[in-house]
């Protein structure tokens, strides 16, 4: 191959790939066994007699590796990407590995494996080096560059996390792709069709649905949503909590004192799973450690309603999906289904009903292997990055950021910058004022959510913007620039403008959002969106009233006032005490309406003084030189404006 060439990586859950462009066609690299996949599977071999250190393993070695020491054994480990100790722990109760005992809470977390301890990102690593090898044998040449994908809903720091693992590998990360996206990528190249589709990934561990506009050969994502807990591990979770529930029932063996004989179980739960996705029925027949058998039928009709509610979940992203795309089923041209568990019947009869598919004489695309198009597509961002054909050099990938981005401002409110489901790469500015005199310090907190409040959104990063000289409220001017690079990957600046003080920060992986945040934070923000909507407004007009107010408060010490007739002073006075009595209730309207009425009885008073303000400006000074120093003060925010202005 060419020095320089970039290869498509899927680092799945259950299984990764690696493929490339040959000519126009996305293929998958096949591994030293001649398969195409390579289970997420790391284990570790016996420490050797000699006391070196032990032998790592990938892929189909370790995942033989399982039954006879399970200890030493590690699969699935992207559900643990980017997550906290305290995270990880619900999903140990069906693993046999154990984390290490030193670890504190709200680190990232570390797996003991036989005498040595890892992190997520160092196992990932692992199964990232055997792709990159299988590639390099393939080719022989070295591989130092790759596109791998993530689940659309990954969040900051499992993406960060994912970054990381490649590095560890030795590939240069040249872009994070969104699993959903990198396989219409793959569909589009292959069918060259143009229209609305549905890209359904049900994988191993995530699930996710993204809508995409196919035309001109841009590839747009209008919309995306999903689950980043939701998988064909629940699947075979579920047929394993039933098996040893029977075994201990029927036979009084507690199966769970057995790692070895667990991993035998679910092996045989996993080989049930895909027999019943072309059988009526499949079979269990498992040797105990007590020297029984344990043998079971399930038939097809069982299997579909036991794993029902597994996969209504997925109806839930679909719905808010189409909802967010503006756009009904029936607009749906194509829904493409990716993800090994996609081969279940009933997973394809609720796709259909979801987008009407039969209705309209369609049905879902399994054309392309479900196990391999997110690696095909990736092999096509590859290739378009590279600009290595013909083929895909007028092709366009445009994504979108899943959740609304902003930043905490004055009461508690979020100032979004950067809208949910927004294409990316993005930027966004946005001004904001001091709501304080003299503040020479701001604290500029950023926030990922769709809720009004701050404290019920996802808390990204904090920093401050230091040495602002010391001005009144409302004249400091603060400009806020977001930027999400193609990786999703957010990076915030502050400088104030006067004097050209400056702050930014790369938001780093943070730990502290749980699956079950990530899930409900969209839900939750309609749940709650007429309460969340009554604070905001409340906290803004109880900031307008608290502005008009700190400048009546200052207002005899302008020379403007004494202009004032008594009979206007005491309008003022008595329009003050009734914004003061209304800014300690509930009732947002009052409180703007008496924000209105003091405002009205210190019109004149505003006019006095930008006429104090101009005759001081231009009073031995040429016409230019006045206009220079008053054009600050003439469009600073008005006294009744909230603390951010655009």
């Amino acid at each position: 191959m060419a020095e320089g060439r970039v290869v498509g990586i899927d680092l799945g859950t259950t299984n990764s790939l690696v493929a490339y462009m040959q000519g126009d066609t996305p293929v998958v690299i096949p591994g030293v066994d001649g398969s195409n996949l390579v289970p997420s599977v790391v284990a570790l071999d016996p420490m050797p007699a000699n006391g070196g250190r032990p032998t790592i393993t990938v892929g189909n070695s370790a995942r033989r590796a399982l039954i006879e020491t399970p200890e030493r054994v590690i699969y699935s480990v992207k559900r643990l990407m980017g997550r906290s100790l305290e995270e990880v722990r619900s999903e140990l109760k069906f693993f046999p590995f154990r984390l290490a005992n030193d670890a504190e809470a709200g680190e990232v977390p570390r797996v003991q494996l036989g005498e040595l301890r890892f992190t997520p990102p160092e196992i990932s690593a692992y199964v990232l080096r055997q792709l990159k090898r299988n590639a390099e044998r393939f080719f022989g040449a070295p591989v130092t560059q790759a596109v791998i994908t993530v689940p659309a809903y990954f969040n900051d720091a499992q993406r960060q996390a994912t970054k990381d693992a490649g590095r560890m590998a030795g590939l240069e990360v040249l872009r994070l792709v969104n699993e959903p996206t990198a396989a219409a990528l793959a569909y589009g190249l292959d069918r060259a069709k143009e229209g609305t589709i549905a890209v359904y990934d049900l994988g191993g561990g995530t699930f996710d649905i993204s809508i995409l506009k196919l035309r001109d050969g841009i590839f747009e994502v209008q919309s995306t949503n999903g689950d980043t807990h939701l998988g064909g591990d629940d699947i075979d979770n579920l047929l394993l909590a039933i098996a040893l529930d029977e075994i201990h029932a029927e036979h009084g063996v507690d199966l769970r004192a057995h790692p070895s004989a667990v991993q035998g179980l679910r092996k045989a739960a996993i080989d049930a799973k895909i027999q019943l996705s072309t059988e009526p029925a499949a079979h269990f027949d498992i040797e105990l450690p007590n020297g029984d058998r344990y043998q079971r039928e399930i038939p097809r009709e069982v299997f579909e309603q036991l794993i029902e509610p597994v996969l209504q979940r997925t109806a839930a992203p679909c719905k808010q999906a189409l909802a967010d795309a503006g756009i009904a089923p029936g607009q749906i041209d194509e829904v493409v289904m990716v993800g090994g568990s996609t081969r279940i019947p009933a997973v394809l009869q609720l796709v259909d009903e979801l987008f009407h598919l039969s209705a309209r004489g369609k049905k879902p695309h399994t054309e392309l292997n479900p196990d391999e198009v997110v690696a095909l597509g990736a092999a096509v961002q590859a290739d378009i990055l590279a600009g290595a054909s013909k083929t895909t050099e007028e092709m366009l990938l445009l994504d979108v950021t899943p959740l609304s981005l902003g930043i905490e401002a004055l009461g508690g409110t979020v100032a979004r910058i950067i809208q949910r489901n927004s294409t990316i790469p993005a930027s966004a500015t946005e001004h904001f004022t001091t709501g304080v005199d003299g503040q020479t310090n701001v604290a500029i907190h950023v926030v990922q959510g769709e809720r009004e409040l701050a404290a019920d959104c996802r808390s990204l990063a904090r920093f401050d913007l230091k040495g602002i000289p010391p001005m009144s409220a409302g004249l400091p001017r603060i400009e806020v620039r977001f930027l999400i690079d193609a990786d999703g990957i957010l990076q915030v600046s502050a400088r104030e403008q006067r004097s050209g003080k400056e702050a930014q920060i790369e938001v780093k992986p943070t730990y502290g959002l749980t699956d079950e945040q990530v899930e409900s934070m969209i839900l939750e923000s309609f749940d709650h969106a007429e309460e969340d909507f009554a604070k905001r407004l409340l906290i803004e007009a109880r900031n307008e009233a608290d502005t008009i107010l700190a400048a009546v408060d200052r207002a005899p010490q302008n020379p403007a006032w004494q202009q004032l007739t008594s009979d206007e002073k005491t309008a003022i006075g008595l329009a003050s005490d009734y914004l003061k009595k209304a800014r300690r209730t509930e009732d947002a309207p009052a409180i703007r309406e008496a924000t209105l009425i003091l405002d009205h009885a210190t019109r004149r008073f505003a006019e006095l003084m930008m006429e104090s303000a101009v005759t001081t400006a231009i009073r031995g000074k040429t016409m230019d030189a006045a206009g220079e120093e008053l054009g600050d003060e003439v469009t600073a925010p008005h006294p009744m404006a909230p603390a951010e202005f655009k």
